[in-house]
């Protein structure tokens, strides 16, 4: 009896996943629950277990294949591991009955289909799924000239990326239309050059900018700027650090304050907390506050749920426990999925100052920078004080100046004087 191997529930506004790898060749044993084939989609890479036991006796989605929720990856044979053993044998009889076939100019089309087609330009077009499609006709490309390197003879979404680049594979009625046609093509041939590599983008890469794109093309985007006086919160650190890591088994860092400075301003501040949907504001009345990561990979965005919740130390370790599964790539769908508000850390890299860009559907993310130590006026006398600075982006569609601003004062007051935290002030 065969099983199916098919691609689960990809998550939260995820339809679709590019097989990334095979971890099993046709013919090997699994177990069941076994990781099978890795599946990289908008926002993880996420490992599909074997649903039983058996053999691998077909891979349906190659690697680099665009799949849907529920689409067919490959089929697994209950004890056929005789049956794939068999497969082999009857391969090379196969191929010694058709090599002393070459004379014979008919046939050779047939085993080598390739290169005519190539020749003439016009390869088989088997039925496109809606990712290709789109793709081919997004860029008014003729599929039967481009050549397909999928299971039987398909057209997979790299094919299409490489004819794009080509530029081989426009369509034959744009042809006649001259010069124009040309000019409208998506890329321009490039001409090689020894010195330079070029890698096909991720697919989180991908992801990454078409979502910042759309940030910048939906949203009405501002950033508001103030600074903060970073002495009372490093006294208090400096103060509590060891105590602190004794006891709850992680250290005290400033992430910690950040956030808690954050769930009180947006407790106050609902709209930075909110979302457009349509032409209705949703007003959330929980905090799960989003947290960049930078990764080898990319940035992702992992989520610290229920952080009104959680304590210093909770909190502490949550950011922990996220950060490392990031860059480990162990990110779920569901550490990734939801956040009412962003905090970000470029100071980490060394930025002074910057403008953070929204992450949708949320309406502000906090940018946090480096503490450098600057001259200000205190009580009429210079000082030498650790600053950082401040940056607050958010959506003007639904968060006014005045909040904005009122927003980044109420973190800037929590920050210079921790003890609000404390009585809730």
């Amino acid at each position: 009896m065969a099983t199916e191997i098919k691609v689960p529930v990809l998550g939260e506004s995820v339809s679709e996943a590019t097989v990334a790898r095979w971890m099993k060749a046709v013919g090997d044993a699994v177990a069941a629950d076994e990781p099978l084939v890795e599946l990289e989609t908008d926002k993880v890479t996420l490992e599909v277990p074997a649903p039983a036991a058996g053999t691998l006796q077909e891979i349906v989605a190659d690697v680099d294949a665009t799949v849907g929720v529920d689409a067919l990856l490959g089929v697994i044979a209950e004890g056929a591991a005789p049956a794939k053993k068999a497969e082999p044998a009857a391969k090379p009889a196969e191929a010694k009955k058709e090599e002393p076939a070459p004379a014979p100019a008919k046939e050779a089309p047939k085993a080598a289909p390739a290169a005519p087609a190539a020749a003439a330009g016009a390869y088989e077009v088997k039925t496109l799924s809606p990712a290709v499609r789109k793709l081919v006709e997004d860029n008014n490309l003729d599929p039967a000239k481009i050549k397909p390197t999928g299971k039987d003879g398909r057209l997979v979404k790299g094919d299409v990326l490489a004819a794009i680049e080509a530029g081989t594979a426009k369509a034959t009625p744009s042809a006649p239309a001259g010069a124009a046609p040309a000019a409208a093509g998506p890329l321009p041939p490039r001409a090689e050059d020894p010195r330079e590599e070029r890698v096909r983008m991720t697919r989180l890469r991908q992801s990454i900018a078409k979502r910042l794109k759309d940030a910048q093309n939906t949203a009405a985007m501002l950033t508001t700027f103030n600074e903060v006086d970073m002495t009372e919160v490093m006294a208090l650190r400096n103060l509590y650090k060891d105590g602190f890591e004794k006891k709850h088994g992680v250290k005290l860092g400033f992430m910690s304050f950040f956030v808690k400075a954050c769930i009180a301003a947006l407790q106050e501040l609902p709209a930075v907390n909110a979302e457009i949907y349509g032409d209705e504001l949703i007003y959330k009345n929980y905090y799960d506050i989003g947290v960049a990561v930078g990764t080898p990979q990319g940035l992702v965005v992992p989520v610290l749920r229920d952080a009104d919740k959680l304590n210093f130390a909770g909190v502490e370790k949550g950011i922990g426990d996220l950060g490392r599964k990031a860059r480990d790539g162990k990110l779920t769908m569901q550490d990734m999925t939801g956040g009412t508000f962003t905090i970000t850390n470029g100071g980490v890299y060394g930025s002074l100052m910057s403008t953070p860009i929204l992450n949708p559907p949320q309406s502000g993310i906090l940018g946090m920078h480096k503490i450098q130590e600057r001259p200000m006026v205190v009580n009429g006398k210079v000082e030498v004080r650790p600053m950082m600075y401040l940056a607050l982006s958010y959506d003007h569609r639904i968060i006014d100046g005045r909040e904005a601003v009122t927003f980044l004062v109420r973190v800037k007051d929590a920050l210079e004087d921790p003890r609000r935290l404390l009585i809730d002030m």
